[in-house]
């Protein structure tokens, strides 16, 4: 039987610690997720984007799901990023992978193919059918060359019952508004998009899978609480406060932004895997001012 899931609230998209010498920094990952735990995090994204995935080999990321699991130990809910351009790799994961202490899945639109809106369709209901948990779709099509439009995800929710939310991050602001609009009941919408939390979730949405939330959890935890509870001029002032730090975050890619914030208090190596680097030094310098 499907387990019941909820993403309302703060979602954090886990970043992966690297040493110096580029291997997984293990007891940095550990410390972030305790401190993510305890400030108000109400469930982490693991190998998403801002983990660097595609930039892991296989048995790294066994390892981080591992570690991860253990360390967050069922106090909150766990979503494990699982996604390929090839439809037929995510479906023979799905079906053999162990995903033991796992609350749901979350699989991004197919990228570089840029396949059409009935092939989209089509993957997604492959993986639905496959898939042993909750299923969260992921649009982002800056990344993926393709847009997964309002009348594709809403056929998609409706259709199969265990997508149960998608992280929408096409910035289309009429797009998401229809989604909201004509979505079924047990399906949510998610903010994919630190810099507009706050309107989607106006809008109707329950909650963002955050960046930023990587570092201040606790703030940007509140900001999202007081938007869901209709308290907007305290989560307008919280989500104002952080425009600017939150812009410079993307101005030389990410995860680099909030690598080079954790750095700063202590959490990481300024550290990245090629084909990604850190932050110029002129970026770092203007986060560190704002810090």
């Amino acid at each position: 039987m499907m387990k019941n899931l909820d993403l309302k609230g703060l979602g954090v998209a886990l970043i992966t610690p690297f040493k110096e010498d580029e291997t997984v920094d293990y007891d940095a990952l550990q410390q972030l997720i305790e401190y993510l735990v305890h400030n108000k995090t109400d469930y982490m994204v693991v190998l998403g984007t801002t983990a660097e995935t595609p930039a892991l080999t296989e048995d790294e990321k066994t390892e981080i799901i591992k570690v991860a699991v253990k360390q967050i130990r069922s106090r909150i809910p766990v979503v494990l990023g699982v996604s390929s351009n090839c439809t037929q790799s995510v479906v023979k994961q799905l079906k053999e992978n162990d995903f033991q202490g796992i609350d749901a899945i979350m699989s991004v639109v197919p990228y570089y193919n840029k396949p059409t809106q009935e092939g989209l369709y089509q993957h997604f209901q492959a993986i639905a059918k496959a898939s042993p948990l909750p299923l969260v779709v992921y649009n982002v099509p800056s990344r993926t060359g393709t847009n997964m439009t309002a009348e594709t995800t809403l056929r998609i929710a409706h259709d199969f019952e265990n997508v149960v939310a998608i992280k929408e991050a096409s910035g289309n602001f009429a797009q998401i508004n229809e989604i909201i609009k004509r979505k079924p009941d047990h399906f949510q919408v998610i903010s994919g998009d630190d810099a507009i939390a706050f309107p989607i979730i106006a809008l109707g949405g329950v909650g963002v899978i955050s960046v930023i939330g990587n570092a201040f959890p606790r703030e940007f935890s509140s900001m999202v609480f007081h938007a869901l509870t209709g308290d907007n001029d305290n989560a307008r002032k919280i989500q104002s406060h952080f425009f600017e730090l939150i812009d410079l975050l993307f101005v030389d890619g990410s995860p680099a932004g909030i690598k080079s914030v954790l750095n700063m208090m202590g959490y990481c190596e300024n550290k990245l895997r090629l084909p990604l680097v850190p932050v110029r030094p002129a970026t770092y310098e203007r986060i560190r001012a704002i810090i």
